[in-house]
């Protein structure tokens, strides 16, 4: 079992390159490419962690963001997302801890 303090990321890259997407190299966030899209993606742990800093827009960001967290920290991850309204599209996926499962759940509706 995957410790929950730790951000998944090398699962979320997993996630992507199983997905299609070519996947920059970096830290905790990275950008992934697909034909014409283009997505900034964040890994998050979720405990303890302030989460402002990953959710802010930043000016340059893209249009599409997606953050990957723990499965058991999908729903309240989305839940925050709905609620602080951020001006870009987002989606969330929830990754199992031994990384082989995952789920993908989107922003709100009519979200930008």
């Amino acid at each position: 079992m995957a410790p929950a303090s730790i951000p998944p990321t090398t699962e979320a890259r997993d996630v992507f390159r199983e997905l299609g997407y070519t996947v920059s190299e970096g830290g905790r966030e990275f950008v992934a490419e697909r034909k014409w899209r283009r997505v900034l993606v964040t890994a998050l742990c979720m405990d303890d962690e302030d989460l402002d800093p990953y959710l802010a827009d930043g000016g340059e960001t893209p249009r599409l963001r997606c953050f990957v967290t723990w499965r058991e920290h999908a729903d309240d991850l989305q839940q925050h997302l709905t609620s602080v309204k951020p001006p870009y599209d987002w989606a969330v996926i929830g990754v199992d801890s031994d990384g082989d499962d995952f789920s993908v759940m989107e922003g709100a509706p009519g979200s930008p």
